[in-house]
């Protein structure tokens, strides 16, 4: 699937109930190719979090484009391992961050400042319950951590999240 318009969020929920949200997806993003691996089920939960267009490809039609469009080929194998690189960079930032640290680079994240030539501002409301899960914390650690980031001036935060680049401070001081 490929998303047109709006966001999409991917988790996982374990036998226990406990939901992971493992990325948030804007246009130009994928989601689904494991179908094109052969994985027999879905690994996890893709759900709209803004109103959202999304265009649905056949596997059949995706392997077929894949082979005799060779930009697109191109473009999908380059976000794949785009999208392979952050998940790696997720695990260790989830090993070896304090929580503080892992808030500030999912924001940075989310308003896409890895996209240089288009970082957002201003993300798409998001709640503090969808971060926690992404951070891998509670509800009242990233209260708790978004005040300060205001306070701090890193961030305006009033229902919508407004990032300032001095937030990259926090992810940059060791």
């Amino acid at each position: 699937m490929y998303i047109q318009g709006g966001g999409v969020k991917l988790s996982v929920v374990s036998k226990l109930g406990k939901e992971a949200v493992v990325a948030l997806l804007g246009p130009g993003d994928f989601f689904g190719e494991g179908c094109l691996a052969g994985l027999p089920f879905r690994m996890g939960i893709a759900t709209a979090i803004t109103p959202a267009t999304v265009l649905v490809i056949e596997k059949k039609e995706m392997i077929r484009v894949l082979h005799e469009e060779h930009k697109l080929s191109d473009r999908f194998i380059a976000y794949l391992l785009t999208r392979s690189i952050r998940v790696e960079e997720d695990l260790v930032d989830q090993l070896l961050n304090s929580i503080e640290k892992r808030l500030a680079r999912t924001l940075l994240v989310l308003a896409r400042y890895s996209k240089q030539d288009h970082p957002q501002q201003m993300l798409p409301k998001i709640s503090q319950e969808t971060l926690a899960e992404m951070v891998g914390t509670t509800r009242s650690r990233i209260n708790l951590f978004m005040n300060k980031f205001r306070k701090l001036g890193f961030i305006d935060y009033n229902g919508t999240i407004e990032i300032h680049n001095s937030l990259l401070s926090v992810v940059l001081h060791e």
